[in-house]
């Protein structure tokens, strides 16, 4: 018999290797009760699903990884979720509907914003599309607290672990390094799946999550529509003007996709985990204990905390998707005038962006991001006023430019904006035409007033010479007297 507890007539593991084998579920006897760890860490306590979920787990921690996360595993658990309870493919009638009311949503956009039509396609996706549309922007924007989650909790328990246990874990450094991504994984496909089934359209939450494409989910619309006593193919209309009206926004607005992200991106790379408290928390796991690392992943541990520089950039793009939000929504409510149920389906559309659904909920707590335009109405009621003093084309060029849009301070007091800009224009103009003069070594010439009526400061003076006078002689009256001599 082998004296290696671990070796069953296989190639022997390590003790970590089996540990976390067991752990995971690999084991008979011991490790975590998937239904609890589930529990535990906010995904679904069915049986089977997480019994497949575990299983993927395992393969990630045996196979190479792209990176500290295993992407594909967060899209299947997203896959699974948007499915749980049906997922219906979408129909041919239901595809002929919302590419006729992306059409006619097209035409009555026309003459309500300077943006012309885009050449964007219409989709009627189902959720897992909406998934498989949307995983890379979901990457981008969750990834680097991705990367410092695993970094915090590989180190944290590295830090920990004796001299002597390091030693044997051999090929178990990689699970090891890997463990924090894996959940985070696994917690980000939940949070992803469970938007698939409250979105109504690609660009549902401000951001245009499918470049270059316009998609309404027929079975999402459906469920909001239901009870509204609203006819659906106005909520599917109303709907689809909405699409078209974000996806002309970005399209003649090139700079605000990337001015979203990158403040997104800047607000997760200054992510902080708080080291000391994983640090104690690994101090006391006791792998032998599945309640100890329950407890450990129900209290929060790896939930971020916010800097100052990230409160700052998380008031920066809730102005900005406010302002997004807000255009949108003074637009659309011109398009659709003439839909009898029009005023009240803009106010459920208020209510609902400002609040946020469950799913934006749970995606907010995993990343410490809440992406809702708190300030929607007051930034309707700024595009209606500008809409009011510049008409139609003024309104639409002030998103030509990110220094040109309007602030937080603007959404306070939209009256006051114009006034604001003028002040801000003059400065600026004040600033251009100085630094003009210096580049064209203006600063050596009088000044333009000066020059025009022939006087200067040196003549008020009696220091300037006259034309024709030497400049190294004697003016007359002086001491040194006598006229100026002819000329050589």
């Amino acid at each position: 018999m082998s004296s290696n507890p671990s070796d069953h007539g296989d190639t022997p593991q390590d003790p970590l290797s089996e540990m976390l084998a067991r752990l995971f579920g690999g084991g008979q006897a011991g490790g975590i009760d998937p239904q609890e760890l589930a529990k535990a860490a906010g995904l679904p306590s069915d049986p089977n699903a997480m019994a497949m979920i575990f299983q993927q787990v395992q393969a990630m921690f045996s196979a190479p990884s792209e990176g500290p996360v295993n992407w594909q595993l967060a899209k299947d658990n997203a896959r699974r979720v948007a499915a749980a309870g049906g997922d219906p493919s979408v129909t041919p009638g239901q595809a002929k509907e919302v590419d006729e009311a992306l059409h006619v949503a097209q035409m009555w956009l026309d003459p309500v914003t300077d943006f012309p039509s885009t050449t964007s396609l219409g989709r009627a996706w189902s959720r897992a599309e909406w998934v498989e549309a949307t995983m890379d922007s979901w990457r981008r924007l969750t990834e680097p607290v991705a990367v410092s989650i695993s970094q915090a909790l590989s180190n944290a328990i590295t830090t920990q672990m004796p001299e002597e246990m390091k030693s044997m874990m051999g090929g178990a450094s990689s699970m090891l390094a890997n463990m924090g991504g894996a959940m985070f994984g696994i917690q980000l496909g939940q949070a992803v799946g469970a938007l698939s089934r409250e979105v109504l359209s690609s660009t549902d939450i401000g951001l245009p999550l499918a470049e270059g494409t316009m998609a309404l989910l027929p079975a999402n619309v459906t469920a909001f529509g239901e009870g509204l006593d609203v006819p659906d193919a106005e909520v599917r209309l109303y709907l689809a003007v909405r699409e078209a009206a974000h996806a002309r926004l970005f399209a003649h607005a090139p700079w605000l996709a990337p001015h979203l992200f990158g403040i997104i991106e800047s607000y997760a790379r200054g992510i902080h985990i708080d080291m000391s408290k994983i640090e104690d928390v690994a101090r006391d796991i006791d792998p032998a204990n599945p309640e100890s690392i329950q407890e450990a992943l129900a209290g929060g541990v790896f939930q971020p905390e916010r800097t100052p520089a990230q409160a700052a950039a998380l008031e920066r793009l809730e102005t900005a998707l406010a302002l997004v939000e807000g255009w949108v929504d003074e637009v659309t409510a011109a398009a659709t005038s003439n839909l009898p149920s029009a005023e009240a389906l803009r106010e459920m559309i208020r209510r609902r962006r400002a609040s946020g659904g469950p799913a934006e909920h749970t995606f907010a707590s995993l990343v410490g991001l809440e992406l809702r335009p708190r300030r929607l109405r007051d930034a309707s009621a700024l595009w209606a006023l500008l809409r009011e003093e510049r008409g139609i084309d003024g309104r639409d060029a002030i998103w030509q430019h990110p220094d040109l849009m309007p602030t937080s301070e603007d959404l306070d007091d939209p009256a006051g904006f114009g006034k604001r800009r003028e002040l801000l224009d003059a400065s600026d103009s004040d600033v251009d035409a100085a630094l003009r003069r210096l580049l064209e070594g203006g600063f050596n010439e009088p000044p333009a007033d000066e020059a025009a009526d022939g006087s200067s400061s040196a003549d008020a003076s009696g220091d300037a010479t006259e034309p024709g006078e030497d400049p190294g002689e004697d003016e007359p009256g002086s001491d040194g007297g006598g006229k100026a001599g002819p000329a050589a």
